[in-house]
């Protein structure tokens, strides 16, 4: 069977690895690793981990994946949407990535400024994820985990279907405003009203279906 996602997460890795590599001998000893809610540089690495210790990471992240596969209780395997886990495996790597490549940069040219760069990444991401999220399935890994999806797979669907129109729209709109100067909170704010309502839901429909006898 072919695993479009999980090849290119093995790629995505590869070239980071590469492009670490190629970059190393420009790059000064120390390079900024962590900036602060103002865009300020706040810390330091010294190159050879500053460089390679994304890839280790991502290597990381891709046995994770595997060992959860492995993991997972009868009724909560992740095989019947493997396609969409492994796209979300995808979506961290490439985001992880996209890091990697602004750390190089910044690196390369210290006076860049990046206080919006990794923000937008972000909200990216959750606009990418959320247009999946309704295809993830009952599992303990990913997706909406509350007390009350887990305890149904009609809430789990409904709750998932909610949260990924949900999280596409606050993803772009996060992006956007990041984009266009406006205040970073606002962004943030979406994002957090966006994690609790879904909560919410979750909670209010299985109260719904439990009052009408369908649970």
């Amino acid at each position: 069977m072919k695993r479009p996602y999980f090849i290119a997460s093995m790629f995505l890795i590869l070239g980071v690895v590469i492009v670490s590599v190629i970059f190393y001998p420009r790059l000064p000893e120390q390079i900024p690793t962590h900036w602060n809610i103002n865009g300020k540089v706040d810390d330091y690495s010294a190159k050879f981990w500053g460089l390679f210790l994304m890839p280790l990471i991502l290597t990381g992240i891709i046995l994770l994946f595997r060992f959860l596969s492995w993991l997972s209780p009868k009724q909560f395997q992740v095989d019947s949407f493997r396609n969409t886990y492994e796209y979300i495996m995808f979506l961290v790597v490439a985001l992880l990535s996209s890091i990697q490549g602004l750390i190089i940069w910044s690196a390369l040219h210290p006076s860049a400024d990046l206080t919006r760069s990794f923000p937008a990444l972000i909200f990216l991401f959750f606009a990418l994820m959320g247009n999946v999220l309704g295809k993830v399935r009952r599992n303990f890994w990913i997706g909406v985990r509350t007390p009350w999806t887990l305890a149904s797979e009609r809430v789990w669907n409904d709750t998932h279907r909610f949260a990924a129109r949900l999280f596409v729209l606050v993803g772009l709109s996060g992006f956007f405003v990041i984009l266009a100067g406006l205040p970073m909170y606002v962004a943030f704010a979406f994002l957090f009203t966006a994690a609790i309502a879904t909560v919410v839901y979750s909670l209010v429909e299985y109260k719904r279906l439990e009052k009408l006898g369908q649970l």
